[in-house]
């Protein structure tokens, strides 16, 4: 199985919502998600639950849970081998529609420019 590239989305001015939204997570909560999305690069689309789930629209969540907090990671696959993390929330029954359709939207403004909207280390 090939090795998914984990692409972290960047928004036009240069705001980065998943490292923002990671920043503000305790320390070992942030672990568990960047242990989790280092999963996602081997699995890729084979990442099935209790780590993964699909939610619609050709988006996805990492699952992350730590005591009774649920994190999540929205991502969508662009391309063969490539995941686009879209952003992070905290959630407690379900992902809102919101986040779904700001994930889609990402998503989109991405494939129309991917190199603006390429977090970059």
């Amino acid at each position: 199985m090939p090795k998914t590239q984990v692409i972290i989305y960047q928004e036009s001015e240069g705001d980065v919502p998943l490292l923002d939204w990671l920043d503000e997570l305790p320390k070992k909560a942030q672990a568990k998600c960047i242990a989790r999305i280092e999963r996602l690069a081997q699995c890729g689309r084979e990442l099935r639950r209790p780590e993964a789930d699909y939610l619609r629209d050709s988006i996805y969540e990492l699952r992350v849970r730590m005591q009774r907090v649920n994190y999540r990671i929205l991502y969508t696959f662009v391309g063969k081998n490539v995941a686009l993390l879209t952003h992070g929330l905290t959630k407690e029954r379900r992902v809102p529609p919101a986040d779904i359709d700001l994930a889609i939207e990402r998503k989109e403004r991405f494939e129309d420019d991917p190199e603006t909207h390429t977090y970059e280390e």
